[in-house]
């Protein structure tokens, strides 16, 4: 014999039933005609590339008065070179070189991984060896290949990333 209590919970159950199966398609399951990202690596920039880049992002950086530290890294992640403004953050040291190398690794700017986990929900992003999810990291491609990247850290990650900006625009005059 059913009890009322029992056959409550039964049918809000079976009434559940369908809308579980409406749910949305997970969007991770499309699958896209050509691979996302697909920038080809170049030859790793020049160290005079790269001061130039840097140099523009502490110009960049000391125009509004933000204290940054600065790194620029080859197509294959390698460190080419670094500053660290007077008074930036140390801990953003390294958080200036793993910005740089994300973006170089995995040919996206580094704001990619910080949407892709507040904006849509990715957590997933975060279990990813060598992910950065903060903006401040972004690729330097010159003539359609990546030759490395810039990233910059110590300020709001929306300061880092003017900052980087001003590197990359810097390389295309």
């Amino acid at each position: 014999m059913i009890k009322t209590r029992q056959l409550i919970t039964l049918t809000a159950l079976l009434l559940s039933l369908p809308m579980m199966s409406a749910r949305a398609a997970n969007p991770l399951d499309n699958v896209p005609e050509k691979m996302p990202f697909d920038i080809p690596y170049g030859a790793p920039i020049s160290l005079a590339l790269a001061q130039q880049a840097l140099k523009a992002a502490a110009a960049e950086a000391t125009s509004h008065h933000w204290n940054l530290n600065i790194a620029v890294v080859d197509s294959g992640g390698n460190l080419v070179a670094f500053e660290r403004m007077d008074g930036a953050q140390l801990a953003s040291i390294s958080i200036s070189e793993h910005k740089a190398r994300a973006a170089a690794s995995f040919r996206r700017e580094t704001k990619a991984f910080e949407n892709a986990i507040q904006l849509n929900g990715s957590a997933y992003v975060a279990t990813l060896d060598g992910v950065i999810a903060s903006r401040g990291g972004i690729p330097i491609v010159k003539d359609g290949k990546l030759i490395g990247a810039i990233g910059c850290s110590g300020g709001t990650g929306s300061q880092d990333e003017v900052a980087c900006a001003a590197g990359v625009a810097s390389l295309s005059h």
